[in-house]
């Protein structure tokens, strides 16, 4: 386990995250005292649908949900 300055850290983000990318496990120290650690996460096996693929049961609703509203009900919406 490596252990490293906020400032190293800052610095060089870049080739840090390579390192933990390669199963380094590495410490953060703020003075003396560990602050942090860097650790490689499991990369996210599940894929994003293509857009307009359905994905889940349909919503009900009313049938007369998207009908054009009366008079009454316009005047009721300040319409």
């Amino acid at each position: 386990m490596k252990k490293i300055t906020t400032h190293y850290a800052k610095t060089h983000l870049s080739r840090l995250l390579k390192e933990v990318q390669q199963g380094e496990e590495i410490v953060i120290l703020n003075g003396q005292t560990p602050a942090g650690r860097l650790i490689a996460v499991a990369p996210n096996s599940r894929r994003r649908p293509v857009v307009g693929t359905v994905t889940s049961e349909p919503v009900p609703c009313a049938g007369d949900a998207f009908a054009p509203l009366d008079s009454d009900a316009l005047k009721e919406w300040g319409l």
